[in-house]
């Protein structure tokens, strides 16, 4: 008599196949953090950290970070890494604000998108035709973008009223508006200073008052691009890229087109973040006027996990970090320490809960070294302002490395008929 064996299913390797963090976990999260800030703001008297104004300017440096995070997100989920993008936002910026010198604001936002969606089309033949590395191909990029807009700027600008060879002649503003009656409400309550309600009030306020069109639209191209390519057959076919090329080609999808299209469309995000930043963020091109950013915008999507939502969250982090430097930078970072100390108190709580002695260990010995600095300085230095932006990318970026999960194919090199 024999006995029939049953396979036990493999149990899943540690840090794959876990469960992503469900909408109330995260709810709860977010809601957790308002409160111990509302708390630090009580015992700091650094009002400013959620103040309206405050709120709306980080919103408003946000959105380039945001916009450039999005088209990381829509090239790396065709399987296309996009180091790119700063040159494409780069050419944004040129050509945003050569466009609307010349033709009005809206020109130039079209040309913005236009110039960036040009740079992505040379990663995108460089990539998906020739097959060169994702990596070289993008910074090769950012090299001649940066090239050819200080060479096009000696000619154009240099000798046009209020320019020259690294700025552009004041460009017409797109204009701002405020959400009606809502938004002096809100501003009032926030200057209540009360517990929890007036920082609500001033997180809601900052997305209601004084706002571009233009960010109205990028907003709206989170959920759209979550649509788009969740929602939808064509995202269906252009994530399958990114995940396994060779197996969406058998189904009869034509890869390189969805990477030429996934990249493009990259591309237009990105010269949209660059145009924001010519035309709203400020009304002139400067050389140099990007920052970083696209490359923020990269930490921000992976952050985010290569979703749009918590895209959208990293976005919303770097650039309260990077508001910082224009509103009582020192004051309000200075309160933020406390803020950090606090946070990394409950995250050595829960690698204990987690059985991870030493990285507790570890956490719990760098959250004293943050509560003595605290207490020990009533200010913080002003390059230490300048450089939060940049530091919580690369804090953010070393914490949550461990949990991320990226398109399978992504960087990966593809050619038409390799699976045959």
């Amino acid at each position: 008599m024999t006995t029939a064996t049953v396979a036990k299913p493999k149990a899943p390797a540690p840090g794959k196949g876990s469960r992503r963090m469900s909408l109330p976990v995260l709810l709860l999260i977010i809601a957790g953090v308002l409160v111990l800030t509302s708390a630090v703001r009580l015992i700091t008297g650094a009002d400013g950290i959620t103040s309206t104004g405050q709120m709306s300017t980080a919103l408003r440096l946000a959105v380039p970070i945001g916009l450039a995070g999005l088209g990381g997100l829509w090239s790396e989920r065709s399987g296309i890494v996009n180091i790119g993008l700063e040159g494409m936002m780069i050419l944004g910026t040129w050509f945003g604000a050569w466009a609307g010198y010349q033709w009005g604001p809206w020109v130039g936002v079209a040309f913005g998108i236009i110039g960036g969606a040009l740079g992505a089309l040379l990663h995108a033949i460089a990539t998906v035709t020739f097959n060169v590395n994702h990596i070289v191909s993008g910074v090769a990029l950012n090299i001649l973008a940066l090239g050819t807009t200080r060479y096009l700027s000696k000619f154009t600008f240099a000798d046009a009223p209020q320019g020259s060879s690294k700025q552009s002649p004041p460009v017409d503003s797109l204009g701002s508006f405020d959400i009606p009656a809502l938004s002096g409400w809100l501003d009032t309550l926030n200057q209540k200073h009360w517990f929890v309600v007036s920082d609500i009030a001033g997180l809601v306020g900052g997305l209601v008052t004084d706002l571009s069109p233009l960010t109205v639209i990028a907003v709206a191209l989170v959920p759209f691009s979550w649509w788009v390519l969740w929602r939808t057959s064509f995202g269906l076919r252009l994530r399958s890229c990114g995940e396994n090329p060779v197996a969406a080609e058998s189904l009869g999808v034509n890869v390189y087109k969805y990477k030429y299209i996934a990249v493009i469309i990259s591309g237009a995000f990105a010269g949209l973040g660059g145009a924001f930043l010519s035309l709203v963020a400020s009304n002139v091109y400067l050389d140099g006027q990007t920052a970083g950013r696209g490359y923020i915008g990269l930490a921000a999507m992976i952050f985010g996990n290569w979703m749009p939502g918590g895209l959208a969250l990293g976005a919303g982090l770097f650039g309260y970090t990077d508001s910082l430097n224009l509103r009582g930078g020192t004051v309000n970072v200075h309160a933020l320490i406390l803020l950090l100390a606090i946070l990394l108190v409950f995250g050595a709580a829960y690698l204990v809960w987690k059985k991870k002695y030493v990285p507790a260990l570890i956490t719990a010995v760098i959250s004293a070294g943050m509560f003595l600095w605290y207490v020990s300085t009533d200010d913080v230095p002003r390059q230490l302002v300048t450089a939060t932006p940049y530091l919580v990318t690369l804090l953010v970026l070393s914490l949550s490395a461990q949990s991320l999960r990226m398109p399978k194919a992504d960087g990966l090199p593809y050619r038409k008929g390799q699976g045959k």
